[in-house]
């Protein structure tokens, strides 16, 4: 199946035009022949493989190894890597549609997917030197092993320029120290760019990344954290106790750190986005397909006006977050600036997860409080999505300082 995405991929210009796709996409509410097959393949992997084990793996908090390594062998742990590196080739739309149809199936396996490809491959491919990108990339393609992304810290939360893990260059290797905390894919990771401070007089200038080795000696982990949802991913603290690692290890120059972290976080947005959207799109099914079973005076629910306006307002709010998250993923492909619009997209649809997920409850009534139906655990998986990335607070910061940006230029 990875030949076939690689071969898919070679059957159209996925770099260029991407802004003309989008107006085409919009018209005609239809994507290209080449996204639509990608997007085919994994609503049919989504739905034999993950579907049906979902509910299992969030009560038992199960990290989903063997589905990871059969999504590898599809070429999704690296959707938008060069195929020189072992990646599929393809581009960030792709990235996108993928994560939405996997988060489908499971949430969890969407954010397991999101932070390899665009928190930890993402900024190696951008940042790294070639010997880097052969060591540090091409391992991680193919579902043997995943990466993680150490930038928060349990006093600093949003504030990512307040890092106080630190990092001392003392001959020919830097040494950390300091706790990283809520990372994503710590107990199953093999590596971590790390973030951490090598010169506070400089504040946010003096922050450097680190690729490091997942065990090394110095490094240590927290316990898992029980989570409200997205249970079958693993969440810790990295904590770093005089962590040794080699000098050639630093992603980019010194200082570079913190542009690192903004620049991949905007990413990073629509792969949370995405994965909002196949929350969404998840909870809609359930609430249609109930609402067209359960009878109440004499006929199916979904016959009732009530109804209808719900669902009508769930499809839209889904809709609409779609448009903006692929909206955000045509202007990477494109190298424009894209910062307002990954905001954007991961407001409007983690807001619209919470929202419909909400809904989707109301329409089960009674059977959407239980775990015998879904309801329940699209409701959970889809609050973290307003928190991390950027809290629903911060994007709107995002946004409005970049409208500010343009009246005042």
């Amino acid at each position: 199946m990875a030949a076939l995405l690689r071969r898919v991929a070679g059957t159209a210009t996925l770099r260029s035009g991407c802004l003309r796709k989008l107006h085409s996409v919009y018209q005609t509410a239809e994507l290209p022949d080449t996204h639509q097959l990608l997007r085919d393949t994994c609503r049919a992997f989504a739905e034999k493989e993950l579907a049906p084990i979902a509910a299992q793996l969030d009560r038992e908090h199960k990290f989903p190894a063997e589905q990871v390594k059969k999504m590898g062998e599809l070429g999704l742990l690296a959707i938008d890597v060069p195929e020189k590196y072992g990646g599929t080739g393809l581009d960030y739309l792709a990235y996108v549609i993928a994560i939405e149809e996997i988060s489908r199936g499971c949430a969890s396996s969407g954010v397991i997917l999101s932070v390899n490809n665009s928190l930890y491959l993402g900024p190696i491919l951008k940042f790294g030197s070639e010997e880097q990108k052969q060591k540090w990339i091409t391992p991680f393609t193919n579902g043997t092993k995943i990466g993680c992304f150490a930038l928060s810290e349990p006093g600093n939360g949003s504030d990512a320029g307040a890092a106080s893990t630190t990092a001392r260059l003392d001959g020919d290797h830097w040494i950390l120290n300091g706790t990283k905390a809520w990372i994503t894919n710590s107990w199953d990771a093999c590596a971590a760019i790390v973030f951490a401070t090598t010169d506070k007089s400089l504040k946010h200038k003096g922050i450097s990344a680190f690729l490091v080795p997942m065990p090394t000696p110095g490094l240590s982990l927290g316990k898992k954290e029980d989570k409200l949802g997205i249970r079958a991913s693993s969440t810790a603290n990295l904590i770093f106790d005089d962590c040794r690692i080699p000098k050639e290890n630093i992603l980019g120059n010194p200082g570079l750190g913190f542009k690192i972290a903004m620049q991949t976080l905007d990413s990073g947005r629509l792969g949370v986005a995405s994965q909002a959207l196949g929350i969404s799109q998840a909870a809609l099914d359930c609430a249609v397909d109930y609402a067209q079973k359960r009878m109440a005076f004499g006929s199916p629910i979904i016959q009732l006006q009530a109804i209808q306006f719900k669902l009508a307002d769930m499809d839209l709010a889904l809709e609409s977050a779609r448009l903006l998250t692929w909206q955000g993923a045509m202007l990477k492909d494109n190298g424009k600036p894209y910062t307002k619009e990954a905001a954007m997209a991961k407001l409007a649809a983690s807001e619209a997860a919470t929202s419909i997920s909400h809904q989707a409850i109301q329409i089960l009534g009674g059977m959407g409080y239980v775990t015998d139906m879904p309801a329940e655990r699209h409701y959970r998986d889809a609050r973290i999505t307003e928190i991390y990335e950027g809290t629903s607070e911060i994007q709107r910061l995002v946004i409005a300082n970049q409208l500010l940006k343009r009246y005042k230029g």
